[in-house]
């Protein structure tokens, strides 16, 4: 093992020569890795059921999981975890929400943090989830006591298998000395963002057999009010999409969303890289090599970074995102959906922009005459319960929709033009560019097939159609299943 590192120590001092850019070493990297990693690259983690359930002694050496080597993709590198709280069930969960915490100067947020998870949980969502501690931390004492008063605080989840505290020893991580100081960043610095990359690399690599999805999220973070419902919803909509990563909040690691199979490939990437940059530029990177060029990042942010101390030298770190709401049950859930207008697009914001419920991205359009529409063709006859449309944005507050009518209709037929509905109800005006209409399957006798903006009157003013946010009537266990 060691063997291994100070080759890897070797290695740097090449890098350090070479006047390649890093940009075509990560492609380089990525093309090598696609063409000889499969599905048995890395090893499942041999699962023994165990009687105890809370404390496991520090030492204790409960669980393997095999890297193949990163340097040379021959031999491989045992990583024996240590249980020092609850083992996992065979079951495999929806989602697993990984955490990795070291011993911080000032204040401590973890406890309040698997707090929140838990308490902004119901009891079906509760059944989904499995949260991951990784005490990242060499001083075992402070890991002792903090595992002690865990398990005082969330026993009866320790024992539902709903919370497992665990630790990668310190004889498996690299050489933290002597690292490449890129960005002229401090020694200390540099030590503690390329530990902090292993540190992730470690927990994401326990973490992937354990659920279908992955949530990283930081120590110190607040939850917003069944926020794993809310998660269903945009994963459901994205169903028949590519996707890397889906972003819950625009703060440092918290709130990115993973496919569990990415997982492997990821920790083996945060451990080719570790000394290279900071994690959240990394997890960019990563993204990017795997085609997901965008950012795919949803409002309202279900998450809000609560700590005033950073774990790094316990600097101030008041950072906020002010996207972010407590009641994240109220997201939209718009059905799949079929999308035209005879408003002329501009540049490629077009119609399909308005219906996502990613950030910065909308419907913009040349000035609409009288009798221009927006329609919305469901894939299925659906019962929706509230539609609140808005139009302009904070710099453009006048390419509003200055007149029209939303409008829901049913008996769809297919056209010429596609398909379209041939009745339809008003269910209300625009006001000041924005419309919102509750209880609407109250209002109407029918499940709707298409939703319609209709322009009543000419404008010379472009029209911006920021959000339409649909809410279907469908039962809350449904979300559930």
């Amino acid at each position: 093992m060691r063997l291994m590192w100070k080759s890897v120590d070797k290695m740097r001092c090449f890098r350090k020569r070479s006047m390649l850019p890093f940009l075509g070493f990560l492609v380089t990297f990525l093309l090598f890795f696609n063409l000889y990693m499969d599905d048995g690259y890395v090893l499942e983690a041999e699962k023994r059921q165990l009687g105890e359930t809370l404390i496991h002694p520090p030492n204790s050496e409960r669980y393997v999981h095999t890297f193949r080597d990163l340097s040379n993709f021959s031999g491989t590198i045992n990583v024996t975890y240590r249980y020092l709280a609850g083992i996992p069930l065979p079951r495999k969960k929806y989602l697993t929400i990984g955490l990795s915490s070291v011993k911080r100067k000032r204040g401590n947020y973890l406890l309040e943090t698997i707090k929140s998870i838990f308490d902004q949980s119901s009891y079906e969502e509760l059944k989904e989830i499995v949260v991951v501690v990784h005490l990242a931390d060499f001083d075992l004492v402070w890991c002792e006591n903090l595992v002690q008063e865990i398990t005082r605080k969330f026993a009866h989840h320790i024992i539902a298998g709903r919370l497992l505290v665990i630790q990668a020893p310190e004889e498996y991580y690299p050489s933290l000395d002597g690292l490449k100081r890129n960005y002229n960043d401090p020694e200390d610095r540099v030590r503690f963002r390329s530990k902090q990359n292993v540190d992730y690399a470690f927990l994401l690599n326990f973490c992937t057999n354990l659920s279908h999805f992955y949530m990283m999220l930081e120590d110190d973070v607040r939850c917003s009010r069944n926020f794993l419902t809310a998660l269903k919803k945009v994963i459901t909509s994205r169903e028949g999409s590519y996707w890397v990563m889906l972003e819950f909040s625009k703060l440092g690691y918290i709130g990115k969303l993973y496919h569990s199979r990415d997982l492997p490939r990821l920790a083996h990437f945060l451990l080719m890289f570790y000394q290279e940059m900071p994690c959240d530029w990394l997890l960019i990177h990563f993204r990017g090599l795997l085609a997901q060029k965008d950012v795919i990042r949803f409002k309202p942010s279900l998450f809000q970074h609560m700590g005033y101390y950073s774990s790094y030298k316990g600097a101030e770190n008041k950072l906020k995102d002010d996207d972010f709401e407590e009641d994240s049950i109220d997201i939209p859930d718009n059905p799949p959906a079929s999308l035209y207008t005879n408003i002329n697009v501009f540049e490629n914001y077009d119609a399909t922009k308005a219906y996502s419920s990613i950030v910065d991205e909308y419907f913009w359009g040349k000035p609409p005459c009288t009798g221009d529409f927006f329609i919305i063709i469901f894939n299925k006859s659906t019962k929706i319960s509230r539609i609140k449309i808005v139009t302009g944005t904070e710099d453009r507050q006048n390419d509003i929709l200055h007149h029209g009518a939303l409008e829901v209709g049913q008996k769809s037929v297919e056209t010429k033009q596609g398909r379209q509905c041939t009745s339809y109800i008003t269910l209300g005006e625009f006001k000041a560019g924005n419309i919102e209409v509750n209880n609407v399957d109250h209002k109407i006798g029918f499940n709707i097939e298409c939703v319609r903006i209709v322009v009543t009157v000419s404008q010379k003013e472009w029209l911006i159609i920021r959000t339409i946010s649909l809410w279907t009537a469908q039962p809350v266990s449904q979300l559930n299943k």
